[in-house]
C-alpha cells in the first residue's frame, strides 16, 4: 500500500476508534446504573445472574474503549471490540432478546453492527500490526510449512 493510502487509512482509523470508545462508554451509564431490559431478558434466557453478567460486559467494554484509543494498543482494542460486538450481534439474532427489544427501530442492534464494522475497519487499517499480533499470540493461525 502506498504511504498516502496508509496514512489516510490510519487517520480514518482514529475516527473509527473514537466512535468505538464513544459507543461503549455512552452505554456504560445504563449498564452501571442498574438492571436493563436487555440483560434481564438474557439472564432469564441463559440462567446467568443479571448483575454479574451486566457488570462483566461493562468492564470488557470499558477496557476495549480505553485500549482502542491508545495507539500502541489500538489493534488489541479493536480486536476486543470486534469480539464484544460479535457477541452482542449473536445475542440479538439468536436469543429471545431479538433485534428490536425496545421497539425503537432496532437502534441498539444497528449500533452494534456499525461498531462491529468500525472495529473491523481499524483492524484493516492496521493490517500489518493485526497480523503480527495474530502470529505472535496465535501461531497456529500463521502460514503453514510446505
Amino acid at each position: 500500500m502506498t504511504l498516502d493510502k496508509d496514512r489516510i487509512l490510519r487517520q480514518l482509523a482514529w475516527i473509527a476508534a473514537i466512535w468505538i470508545a464513544y459507543e461503549f462508554l455512552w452505554y456504560e451509564q445504563y449498564k452501571l446504573a442498574g438492571p436493563t431490559l436487555v440483560f434481564d431478558r438474557l439472564s432469564d434466557w441463559s440462567g446467568i445472574p443479571e448483575k454479574p453478567f451486566r457488570l462483566f460486559v461493562a468492564g470488557m467494554e470499558i477496557c476495549a474503549a480505553l485500549l482502542v484509543l491508545i495507539p500502541r494498543t489500538r489493534v488489541l482494542g479493536a480486536g476486543f471490540a470486534l469480539g464484544i460486538m460479535s457477541g452482542a450481534i449473536f445475542f440479538h439474532l439468536f436469543t429471545p432478546l431479538g433485534v428490536d427489544p425496545y421497539g425503537d427501530g432496532a437502534t441498539l442492534f444497528k449500533e452494534a453492527c456499525f461498531t462491529w464494522v468500525m472495529a473491523a475497519f481499524v483492524l484493516f487499517a492496521h493490517g500489518d500490526e493485526a497480523l503480527a499480533l495474530l502470529r505472535r499470540y496465535a501461531p497456529f493461525l500463521g502460514p503453514k510449512a510446505a
